[in-house]
Protein backbone atom coordinates (compact mmCIF):
# COMPACT_ATOMS: atom_id res chain seq x y z
CA UNK A 1 0.00 0.00 0.00
CA UNK A 2 1.43 3.10 -1.18
CA UNK A 3 0.66 6.25 1.84
CA UNK A 4 1.67 9.63 1.30
CA UNK A 5 1.25 12.28 3.75
CA UNK A 6 1.22 16.10 2.07
CA UNK A 7 3.58 18.25 2.78
CA UNK A 8 2.62 22.01 2.74
CA UNK A 9 4.81 22.88 6.04
CA UNK A 10 2.16 21.99 8.30
CA UNK A 11 3.79 20.77 11.41
CA UNK A 12 3.19 17.27 13.57
CA UNK A 13 4.20 15.05 10.59
CA UNK A 14 6.59 13.13 12.77
CA UNK A 15 3.77 11.58 14.69
CA UNK A 16 1.73 10.60 12.52
CA UNK A 17 4.49 8.82 10.59
CA UNK A 18 5.51 7.37 13.84
CA UNK A 19 1.91 6.19 14.17
CA UNK A 20 1.45 4.39 10.97
CA UNK A 21 4.99 2.94 10.96
CA UNK A 22 3.66 0.93 14.30
CA UNK A 23 0.57 -0.29 12.21
CA UNK A 24 3.38 -1.80 9.83
CA UNK A 25 2.85 0.89 7.09
CA UNK A 26 5.75 3.13 6.17
CA UNK A 27 4.07 6.76 4.76
CA UNK A 28 6.13 8.98 2.40
CA UNK A 29 6.26 13.17 3.14
CA UNK A 30 5.50 14.40 -0.18
CA UNK A 31 4.36 17.33 -1.99
CA UNK A 32 4.49 16.13 -5.88
CA UNK A 33 1.51 16.09 -7.38
CA UNK A 34 2.25 12.80 -9.35
CA UNK A 35 2.89 10.41 -6.35
CA UNK A 36 0.11 12.34 -4.31
CA UNK A 37 -2.25 10.90 -7.12
CA UNK A 38 -0.82 7.60 -7.80
CA UNK A 39 -0.91 6.87 -3.57
CA UNK A 40 -3.65 4.66 -2.56
CA UNK A 41 -4.52 6.62 0.58
CA UNK A 42 -3.74 10.81 1.38
CA UNK A 43 -3.34 12.24 4.99
CA UNK A 44 -3.65 15.63 5.29
CA UNK A 45 -2.13 16.93 8.63
CA UNK A 46 -2.07 20.45 9.76
CA UNK A 47 -1.24 21.64 13.26
CA UNK A 48 -1.01 26.14 12.44
CA UNK A 49 -2.85 28.88 10.97
CA UNK A 50 -5.50 28.57 8.53
CA UNK A 51 -4.89 31.48 6.12
CA UNK A 52 -0.41 30.62 6.23
CA UNK A 53 -1.41 27.10 5.70
CA UNK A 54 -3.50 28.00 2.67
CA UNK A 55 -1.24 30.27 1.32
CA UNK A 56 1.58 27.31 1.36
CA UNK A 57 -0.66 25.17 -0.63
CA UNK A 58 -1.64 27.60 -3.61
CA UNK A 59 1.40 28.56 -3.48
CA UNK A 60 2.56 24.33 -4.77
CA UNK A 61 -0.24 24.46 -6.44
CA UNK A 62 -1.85 21.70 -4.36
CA UNK A 63 -5.00 23.89 -3.80
CA UNK A 64 -6.27 22.30 -7.62
CA UNK A 65 -4.97 18.86 -6.31
CA UNK A 66 -6.61 17.85 -2.87
CA UNK A 67 -10.54 18.37 -3.91
CA UNK A 68 -10.13 15.89 -7.09
CA UNK A 69 -8.70 13.05 -5.11
CA UNK A 70 -10.43 9.96 -6.10
CA UNK A 71 -8.71 7.51 -3.32
CA UNK A 72 -9.32 7.87 0.45
CA UNK A 73 -7.81 11.09 2.13
CA UNK A 74 -7.87 12.07 5.73
CA UNK A 75 -7.78 15.42 6.98
CA UNK A 76 -6.15 15.74 10.37
CA UNK A 77 -6.86 19.04 12.75
CA UNK A 78 -6.39 22.10 10.67
CA UNK A 79 -5.99 19.52 7.39
CA UNK A 80 -9.94 18.77 8.54
CA UNK A 81 -10.56 22.40 8.51
CA UNK A 82 -9.02 23.56 5.40
CA UNK A 83 -11.31 20.94 3.60
CA UNK A 84 -13.95 23.41 4.60
CA UNK A 85 -15.43 26.13 2.92
CA UNK A 86 -14.08 28.79 4.90
CA UNK A 87 -12.46 29.89 8.27
CA UNK A 88 -12.85 32.74 10.23
CA UNK A 89 -9.21 32.12 11.19
CA UNK A 90 -7.49 35.34 8.53
CA UNK A 91 -10.74 34.84 7.03
CA UNK A 92 -9.26 32.39 5.13
CA UNK A 93 -11.17 30.46 2.13
CA UNK A 94 -11.07 26.94 2.09
CA UNK A 95 -10.89 23.70 -0.21
CA UNK A 96 -14.38 24.12 -0.35
CA UNK A 97 -15.13 19.99 0.02
CA UNK A 98 -17.20 20.05 3.09
CA UNK A 99 -20.27 22.44 2.69
CA UNK A 100 -19.34 24.24 6.30
CA UNK A 101 -17.90 27.10 7.42
CA UNK A 102 -14.94 26.79 10.29
CA UNK A 103 -15.84 29.35 13.44
CA UNK A 104 -14.11 30.39 16.42
CA UNK A 105 -14.60 29.38 19.96
CA UNK A 106 -16.68 31.87 22.12
CA UNK A 107 -14.67 33.93 24.51
CA UNK A 108 -17.04 32.35 27.40
CA UNK A 109 -14.33 28.99 27.64
CA UNK A 110 -10.17 28.78 27.25
CA UNK A 111 -9.10 28.80 23.84
CA UNK A 112 -7.01 26.82 22.70
CA UNK A 113 -8.84 23.98 23.67
CA UNK A 114 -6.10 21.52 24.66
CA UNK A 115 -6.72 17.89 26.33
CA UNK A 116 -8.75 15.13 26.45
CA UNK A 117 -12.67 15.06 24.89
CA UNK A 118 -15.35 12.84 24.64
CA UNK A 119 -16.28 11.72 21.10
CA UNK A 120 -19.80 10.75 20.47
CA UNK A 121 -22.50 10.09 17.15
CA UNK A 122 -20.05 8.02 15.54
CA UNK A 123 -21.42 6.87 12.05
CA UNK A 124 -18.37 6.27 9.76
CA UNK A 125 -15.79 3.51 8.49
CA UNK A 126 -13.39 5.07 10.51
CA UNK A 127 -14.85 4.71 13.78
CA UNK A 128 -15.58 0.21 13.07
CA UNK A 129 -15.48 -1.36 16.45
CA UNK A 130 -15.47 1.48 18.53
CA UNK A 131 -17.68 3.12 20.94
CA UNK A 132 -17.90 6.91 22.33
CA UNK A 133 -14.48 7.67 23.99
CA UNK A 134 -12.11 10.10 24.96
CA UNK A 135 -9.59 11.46 22.13
CA UNK A 136 -6.76 14.27 21.94
CA UNK A 137 -7.92 17.95 21.28
CA UNK A 138 -6.07 20.72 20.47
CA UNK A 139 -7.64 23.71 18.36
CA UNK A 140 -9.80 27.31 19.01
CA UNK A 141 -11.80 26.82 15.64
CA UNK A 142 -14.40 24.25 14.89
CA UNK A 143 -16.79 23.14 12.54
CA UNK A 144 -20.76 22.91 13.60
CA UNK A 145 -22.55 19.74 13.10
CA UNK A 146 -23.59 19.48 9.42
CA UNK A 147 -24.64 17.30 7.32
CA UNK A 148 -21.03 15.71 6.63
CA UNK A 149 -20.61 15.28 10.56
CA UNK A 150 -19.88 11.65 11.28
CA UNK A 151 -18.87 12.79 15.07
CA UNK A 152 -19.38 15.21 17.16
CA UNK A 153 -17.83 16.31 20.83
CA UNK A 154 -18.70 19.24 22.94
CA UNK A 155 -16.34 22.23 23.94
CA UNK A 156 -18.74 24.93 24.77
CA UNK A 157 -21.08 24.00 21.83
CA UNK A 158 -21.65 20.23 20.27
CA UNK A 159 -19.00 20.54 17.22
CA UNK A 160 -17.96 18.04 14.56
CA UNK A 161 -15.47 15.86 16.06
CA UNK A 162 -15.33 13.79 11.44
CA UNK A 163 -16.53 14.79 8.99
CA UNK A 164 -17.31 13.01 6.08
CA UNK A 165 -18.27 13.08 2.29
CA UNK A 166 -18.00 10.57 -0.30
CA UNK A 167 -13.46 10.02 -0.05
CA UNK A 168 -12.96 12.92 2.00
CA UNK A 169 -12.60 11.90 5.78
CA UNK A 170 -11.28 14.83 8.48
CA UNK A 171 -10.87 14.21 12.26
CA UNK A 172 -10.77 17.52 14.05
CA UNK A 173 -8.68 15.88 17.12
CA UNK A 174 -5.43 14.15 16.71
CA UNK A 175 -5.91 10.14 16.22
CA UNK A 176 -1.80 9.93 16.34
CA UNK A 177 -1.61 11.30 20.09
CA UNK A 178 -5.01 9.50 21.32
CA UNK A 179 -3.67 5.95 22.14
CA UNK A 180 -4.97 2.72 21.33
CA UNK A 181 -8.26 4.49 20.02
CA UNK A 182 -6.75 6.53 17.73
CA UNK A 183 -4.64 3.90 16.19
CA UNK A 184 -7.72 1.81 15.71
CA UNK A 185 -8.64 4.93 14.17
CA UNK A 186 -5.99 4.94 11.35
CA UNK A 187 -6.09 1.29 11.03
CA UNK A 188 -9.59 1.56 9.86
CA UNK A 189 -8.74 3.97 7.43
CA UNK A 190 -5.82 1.65 5.85
CA UNK A 191 -8.58 -0.41 5.29
CA UNK A 192 -11.38 1.85 3.78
Amino acid sequence: MKLVIIDYGAGNIQSIKFAFKRLGVDAELTDDIETIQRADKVIFPGVGEASSAMEKLWDSGLHDLIPQLKQPVLGICLGMQLMCKSSEEGRTEGLGIFDIDVIRFSNVVKVPHIGWNKIERLSSPLFNGLIDDFIYMVHSYYAPMCKETVASSTYDVRYSAGLQKKNFYGLQFHPEKSGKYGAKILENFLTI
